[in-house]
């Protein structure tokens, strides 16, 4: 495959992934703000946007404001209408690689986003709902419209490295505020994961639990372990041998050691220093991403015949 439409096809999964987890992340902003009447707005709004890694000059932020940085903004790639702006230039540049259905998926909802836009400071969650929803209808179509070949691991790779990083920051988010049990219901619900949590424990939601669930949960499609275990077995299939990491597989690598340090750590101790073990995760993801990009989208040098 050309590296231009591995880079192209990369970053369409991780843009659509990005702008459904930020629409997770200020759903749950959201109704943090509704249902919390002794929260101060203007911390939690910094520290949202400190988490999201856009805080910089921004004074006295409020809910609308964090909402114009991180969900209407077009120019910016990590707002919700600037990372579907992207996917869709990147998908209009590769259609030959992708499905009729997935190239018409990505305009119809960038189109859309910008006629709701116009609604959505009325009602913030449902232009969050809508996106989720539009996501999860391109990811359905990612799943039954192509072939499981290198075109499909690509994008799904940047998808699970995109969810890897967004997922550590909606866990730092929460863990730093003090909402308790009725916060992390709210966070459980955005990553459509309370009714598996329920059935997983069987009992309310506690902060603990809560968290080790969407860290470590083995069969939960969002937790933090389940998504590097399916970034590692997508890496490990553009592997030729299928063999173990070699010296050029340093995505798979970094991957591989997050995963293992999670699933082989206690629970106690990873929940003892949490944020640092999200850190550590998100650099991890971080490392991975770049290392493909060295991998696999690098310019080459041209071969040349030597004595």
């Amino acid at each position: 495959m050309l590296s231009r439409i591995a880079e192209a096809l990369f970053w369409i999964g991780r843009y659509v992934e990005r702008a459904d987890d930020t629409a997770r992340i200020l759903d749950v902003h959201y109704h943090l703000l509704l249902e919390d009447p002794w929260i101060e707005e203007e911390s939690a709004c910094r520290a949202l946007l400190e988490v999201m890694g856009v805080g910089d000059g921004v004074a006295a932020p409020t809910g609308r404001t964090v909402n114009e940085i991180l969900a209407y903004d077009e120019s910016s790639p990590a707002a919700i209408a600037g990372a579907m702006k992207n996917a869709r230039e990147n998908a209009r540049g590769v259609r030959e690689a992708i499905s009729s259905e997935m190239w018409e998926c990505l305009n119809a909802t960038w189109l859309a986003l910008r006629e709701r836009r116009v609604l959505a400071g009325a009602s913030p969650s449902l232009f969050f709902r809508f996106v989720k929803e539009r996501a999860a209808f391109f990811v359905g179509l990612t799943e039954m419209t192509m072939s499981r070949d290198e075109a499909w691991r690509f994008l799904t790779i940047g998808r699970a490295l995109e969810r890897i990083d967004m997922t550590c920051r909606l866990l730092c988010a929460r863990w730093s505020d003090a909402a308790g049990s009725a916060g992390w219901v709210t966070t459980l619900r955005c990553c459509s994961a309370h009714e598996a949590y329920l059935r997983t424990y069987r009992r309310a939601v506690d902060v603990s639990l809560a968290a080790e669930f969407l860290l470590l949960d083995r069969s939960f499609p969002r937790s933090v372990y389940y998504t590097l275990e399916q970034a590692e077995r997508r890496l490990a299939e553009l592997t030729p041998t299928g063999s173990a990491p070699g010296p050029h597989d340093d995505a798979r690598r970094q991957i591989g050691r997050a995963r293992t340090d999670l699933e082989f750590r206690p629970v106690d101790e990873l929940l003892e220093d949490f944020p640092t073990v999200l850190s550590e995760v998100q650099a991890a993801g971080s490392a991975a991403s770049a290392a493909v990009a060295a991998r696999f989208f690098g310019t080459t040098s041209p071969l040349v015949w030597s004595a």
